[in-house]
């Protein structure tokens, strides 16, 4: 998490979602950073409500704006995929590296207590208030940086370049048009707030 107070931007880590690369490009001009441990790098937006925003209402002006980053649901859990199946992983229960991107899924869309390798929430519940609901000011699809980087650059007063950062391993991710129907079924919520995320600054 970045904010920045002139602005009056935060700016949400929501995991694999090119945060890194925004992270490297922009820290050094955050007046406040969150980064390093994931616990710490990726607050939430109850997690911001509840603990940060109070700290910064002495500062007074007008209300912090909340932007974040979503990614098109399937190509998400497939870079997850492709990222706990590298080699740093291997023998650990998170590990990917000897399960096939289907079982990934299946594991995923099990009901209960998931296998290490599947246990992920969603990105809509990182950007949920207390009450449950969608709360973010300014979402933008992953699959449209540019128009993040124009729009944070036109708020920051200055060009941003964004490093490539933070890459996953090729690995095959090829679902059965069956089990991708399923998928797509139970992540349709997930699906409609990414197709409603902004494309342009």
């Amino acid at each position: 998490m970045l904010i920045f107070l002139k602005p009056r931007i935060v700016l949400l880590s929501v995991p694999k979602t090119g945060t890194t690369a925004l992270e490297q490009a922009l820290s050094e001009r955050a007046e406040i950073a969150f980064r390093g441990r994931p616990e710490i790098k990726h607050l939430n937006l109850r997690q911001y409500q509840n603990r940060i925003q109070p700290l910064l209402q002495p500062l007074g002006g007008a209300p912090f704006e909340t932007v974040a980053v979503i990614r098109e649901p399937l190509d998400w859990l497939r870079s997850w995929y492709r990222f706990r199946a590298r080699d740093e992983l291997i023998g650990q229960p998170n590990s990917t590296a000897a399960i096939s991107f289907e079982r990934f899924v299946t594991d995923y869309l099990t009901p209960g207590r998931r296998p290490a390798h599947a246990r992920l929430g969603r990105q809509s519940e990182f950007m949920q208030n207390n009450a449950g609901e969608f709360a973010v000011d300014h979402l933008f699809r992953y699959e449209a940086l540019p128009a993040l980087v124009d729009f944070l650059s036109a708020r920051l007063g200055q060009p941003i370049t964004l490093p490539r950062a933070n890459v996953s391993p090729a690995a095959a991710t090829d679902l059965a048009p069956q089990a991708e129907a399923r998928l797509r079924a139970a992540l349709s919520d997930e699906h409609a707030l990414w197709q409603g995320a902004r494309q342009e600054p």
